[in-house]
């Protein structure tokens, strides 16, 4: 798997979206043109880094065989982080107004999760 490239327009693209969600940090997907992972967190100490290793440990729950997370389960920020057409990222985290803790997103291009493909072929794994 190739490392990420990080990105100033998905970057731009993230500070926008996030920007917006300042008001409410509100957990809602833009819905643009990219892979996006969100993130929320109550107070003001959250990092970006805790913020993947939350995305990243989803790990846990995925089952390459079966293409599926565990019943009850989430895994498609995992999915998303590892998924392998992607090549760049771009980040953003703001402080919410009014006290409502951190609001963090990173978009992916290409975008990944497609329904019925997997995140990598099995001479990745």
């Amino acid at each position: 798997m190739r490392p990420l490239l990080w990105d100033a327009k998905l970057a731009h693209y993230a500070q926008w979206y996030a920007n917006q969600r300042r008001y409410d940090c509100a957990l809602m997907h833009s819905n643009g043109p990219y892979g996006e992972n969100i993130f929320w967190g109550s107070g003001t100490g959250w990092t970006p880094a805790e913020a993947v290793t939350a995305w990243a440990s989803e790990r846990r729950w995925y089952d390459y065989g079966s293409n599926s997370c565990a019943q009850g389960q989430q895994c498609g920020h995992y999915t998303q982080i590892v998924w392998s057409s992607t090549r760049k990222v771009g980040c953003a985290r703001v402080t919410c107004f009014a006290g409502k803790g951190v609001f963090m997103t990173c978009n992916y291009d290409p975008p990944g999760n497609y329904v019925g493909e997997r995140p990598w072929r099995n001479s990745h794994r």
